[in-house]
């Protein structure tokens, strides 16, 4: 039985393509299409549920320290009210997972992982909490609902629901505030799209209520209900990893180009010394962002050759984006064929496409 989120019902009943994704019933898109979905997130303001993310609560006077050894980038840079992109190394060199920290004080956290790895992630974190005393970790997962209200529209629709001054919440900054006669609603400005907006966090109960106050105030902004089809070309559009296929057990950070949240110089923690000789060696494989010169798209797994046909890597996400019918895809190379302008030649049914470095 695949699970449900608060919406499931709506989704079906709005006549949404559903499919499984991370063992959940989702919806891949809905009868407008993902270049329409597309187009209105880039251009005005649209809705993902995204109710299928994990939640867990970090909190006790241990809670920094465990947070410093299990991920990458340094917690103790936050203020109250902030949050961070980070990541779990795996010991092996690899990613557990990436995911967002939010602080609520130095005893409070919530961390935020994505839906496939949920439990992965939970066994993970009650491992290596065993050496924190006085630790609590609480997996509330399946207490809380999520909407992405995404947009360049989004945040002036926002604020007819809410007294908190939207606009006074910097970039990876949150609020928890009453938001459509719901209290505690978590307001946080982040976003997988790159077009601007806000994430909201409450307890499922209250889903519909949010929900339906979207839609009735949206009228006049045209909000649409927006699917993971679109989702998806939104975050490669903007070159935003997705885990499993950018990033996954057998890829560094350093690989990845996440550099600048592995930050060795402030603390200890899983796979440093392991990542730190990477960096002094350097790394053999890179993942790139590149723009087919021919009309095609990259799809994953595809082989990237050099001009002679020598396989140097392969596709780990691609599309054609709905706004620009450009084919462009992420993937890993040599490192010698890694800089910017590059030409290398994706193998799509053993034609070399070629594709530029960008």
């Amino acid at each position: 039985m695949l699970k449900t989120t608060p919406f499931t019902d709506t989704h079906i009943a709005l006549g949404a393509r559903m499919a499984e994704f991370a063992g959940f019933n989702m919806p891949i898109q809905y009868p407008t299409g993902i270049q329409e979905e597309h187009r209105i997130v880039r251009e005005g303001v649209g809705v993902f549920d995204v109710s299928h993310m994990g939640e867990f609560w970090v909190k006790g006077d241990k809670a920094l320290d465990f947070l410093q050894y299990i991920t990458t980038n340094d917690v103790s840079k936050l203020d109250a009210g902030k949050a961070q992109y980070t990541c779990f190394p795996n010991g092996k060199g690899g990613i557990v997972d990436d995911l967002i920290i939010y602080k609520y004080s130095t005893t409070k956290y919530l961390l935020v992982v994505n839906a496939g790895n949920i439990d992965k992630d939970w066994a993970w974190c009650l491992e290596h909490s065993k050496s924190f005393a006085g630790l609590t970790l609480e997996n509330a997962s399946d207490k809380y609902g999520q909407l992405a209200v995404q947009g360049p529209k989004a945040t002036e629709m926002l604020q007819r629901l809410t007294d908190a001054d939207l606009s006074a919440i910097p970039y990876y900054s949150f609020r928890e505030w009453s938001f459509a006669g719901v209290q505690g609603v978590i307001l946080s400005n982040t976003g997988y799209t790159g077009a601007g907006g806000f994430e909201l966090y409450f307890k499922k109960e209250d889903g519909m209520q949010i929900w339906n106050a979207l839609f009735e105030v949206g009228k006049e902004f045209g909000l649409a209900p927006i699917g993971l089809g679109a989702r998806d070309s939104l975050r490669l559009e903007k070159w935003y990893c997705l885990y499993g296929h950018d990033i996954d057990d057998t890829t560094s950070p350093l690989e990845a180009g996440l550099g600048w949240i592995t930050k060795f110089d402030a603390k200890d923690f899983i796979d440093k010394e392991y990542l730190l000789k990477q960096k002094a060696e350097g790394i053999t494989r890179k993942l790139v962002h590149f723009e087919m010169q021919e009309r095609a798209i990259p799809r994953n797994g595809y082989p990237i050759c050099d001009a002679e046909g020598n396989v140097i890597g392969n596709v780990t996400s691609g599309i054609m984006i709905p706004t620009t019918k450009v084919g462009i895809g992420m993937g890993y190379v040599q490192k010698a064929f890694s800089a910017k302008e590059t030409i290398i030649y994706v193998n799509i049914r053993e034609k070399l496409i070629p594709a530029k470095i960008v």
